[in-house]
């Protein structure tokens, strides 16, 4: 039996949520030699508005690339929780901002909760590594990618000058779950 896990990263344009796909498909394909596709969608205003990322990953190919029985979803937004949490597959789970997400969808599915945006001013000094906190809150739930993949993928990926502070922020959503 092979192995496919989709992971749909959903909140409003502006979140960081596209370059997050590409990281965790990035640290799959090319770091940890697995099949990955990375997807995206955002309305016309692209800053505020919907906006969403997908990524699956694979031992073998993958024949389509769109999430149709989502593994993980990430929701930064209430409207993202809303609109996404049906298609979460049982058993699946689902990771909240809970800064803005203040009603949990409710389902066969995990629920978790943390002040993701909130973690990522207080720790970091800085929201707009939010993205990145749920990126190493995502890589310790899941477990499919591996640090050391995840953290070559920031490196080649954030803005040169960036990096550390990504990877610090990376590294406060993996301790937020390590320590819980």
């Amino acid at each position: 039996m092979s192995f496919r896990y989709e992971i749909r990263l959903s909140g409003a344009g502006g979140q960081g949520l596209i370059l997050i796909g590409k990281i965790i498909a990035e640290a799959a394909a090319i770091y940890e030699d697995k099949n990955a596709t990375q997807s995206q969608s955002y309305g016309p205003e692209a800053r505020g508005g919907a906006s969403r990322s997908e990524v699956i990953i694979s031992d073998s190919d993958i024949d389509y690339p769109k999430a149709t029985n989502i593994d993980l979803l990430l929701a930064m937004t209430q409207e993202a929780a809303d609109k996404y949490s049906n298609e979460i597959k049982p058993g699946g789970t689902i990771v909240m901002d809970s800064g803005f997400v203040h009603e949990a969808p409710e389902g066969d599915f995990k629920s978790h909760g943390f002040p993701i945006t909130n973690i990522a001013e207080e720790q970091i000094g800085k929201k707009i590594v939010a993205n990145l906190v749920a990126l190493g809150i995502i890589t310790e739930l899941s477990g499919i990618i591996s640090d050391d993949a995840v953290i070559n993928a920031i490196r080649a990926r954030v803005p040169k000058g960036t990096e550390e502070m990504n990877i610090n922020a990376f590294r406060a959503g993996q301790n937020l779950i390590r320590s819980s």
